[in-house]
């Protein structure tokens, strides 16, 4: 059996815990594609994942494997495979809490249903940012079920999840309002945003000021969660990207404001989604932001970065 390098940790910590392990390279059985990974993202939720603190499957044992998203090269079908052959240049979400670990790795076996491939004239570094927040916003978006013409706010909005809750917000015909610190006004109006109000705290009543009977929705990516809560009208919407401190999934606060929490985890498995998203980002409607290519070593150097802010784009790791 041939073995094949990861980043890996066998225990929770800072980032200092991060390093290259080597593991057993896997093959795939029947429905089953393995992936020669080229790029692999770092995203929020790899920092939690190392920190620590909850609860694992079955199975999961270490070296943990962290990451989420991925783009490569598939390096071998299973029996039973169909519409997927070696060579396709492929990108997908995956759980790093699954028996074999995340995307930070040389290769990965993954379901065809988590598969899209990649365009032509990508690059495989680009295309490594697109699924896993790409899929969040999408669920987030089918959740809230607005109609054209609707109001929705954005927290977190320099981020990607903001930018792409910006970008597909507006592309269905929202009317959206996002928050910046003065230095990324103008970042954020360049994804589309129709008004621009202050970061923070003053949040809610930046937003009043501009709609006084509030918003339809916010779509809370810096997880403010009580904080922007007054932005949203009577009988609105609120929804979480991440689990927080705050009101509970799918709960209802006062003002009869439905609370939703989107777990992109349930949604690892709609390739054919992703595919969409590659769509609309061929059309331009979506665009890529890569901070910074870093090779897998420097793993810990990216979960560094990331934990200190202000880092405007996503860190791709490259194996």
């Amino acid at each position: 059996m041939t073995d094949m390098r990861a980043v890996g940790f066998t225990e929770f910590g800072d980032p200092s815990v991060l390093g290259i392990v080597t593991v057993p390279k896997p093959s795939p059985g029947p429905g089953q594609v393995l992936v020669r990974v080229a790029a692999a993202t770092v995203n929020p939720t790899d920092l939690g994942f190392r920190h620590g603190g909850r609860a694992l499957p079955p199975g999961v044992e270490p070296p943990y494997i962290p990451g989420m998203d991925l783009a490569g090269v598939i390096d071998a079908v299973g029996a039973e495979v169909t519409g997927w052959q070696p060579g396709d240049r492929v990108m997908a979400a995956v759980s790093p809490v699954e028996p074999g670990g995340g995307a930070q790795a040389e290769y990965r076996l993954v379901d065809p249903d988590q598969l899209a491939k990649v365009p032509e004239g990508w690059t495989l570094t680009n295309a490594a940012t697109l699924p896993m927040n790409g899929l969040t916003v999408r669920a987030a978006l089918d959740l809230l079920a607005l109609p054209p013409g609707a109001t929705l706010a954005v927290t977190g909005a320099a981020g990607i999840v903001g930018q792409y809750a910006i970008q597909l917000g507006r592309h269905e015909g929202l009317t959206v309002i996002a928050d910046a610190k003065p230095d990324d006004v103008a970042l954020v109006e360049s994804f589309g945003a129709h008004q621009v109000v202050p970061r923070g705290d003053e949040m809610a009543a930046a937003i009043r000021g501009l709609y006084p009977a509030g918003v339809d929705a916010v779509i809370d990516a810096a997880l403010l969660g009580p904080a922007v809560v007054g932005a949203v009208r009577d009988g609105g919407q609120l929804l979480a990207v991440r689990p927080y401190q705050g009101p509970a999934e799918n709960g209802t606060t006062e003002r009869d404001i439905t609370v939703h929490l989107v777990l992109v985890g349930r949604h690892l498995h709609e390739g054919h989604r992703i595919a969409e998203l590659a769509d609309l980002a061929a059309k331009g409607i979506l665009t890529f932001r890569v901070a910074d290519v870093l090779p897998a070593a420097s793993a810990a150097d990216a979960h560094r970065r990331l934990e200190a802010g202000g880092v405007r784009g996503r860190l791709v790791l490259t194996f």
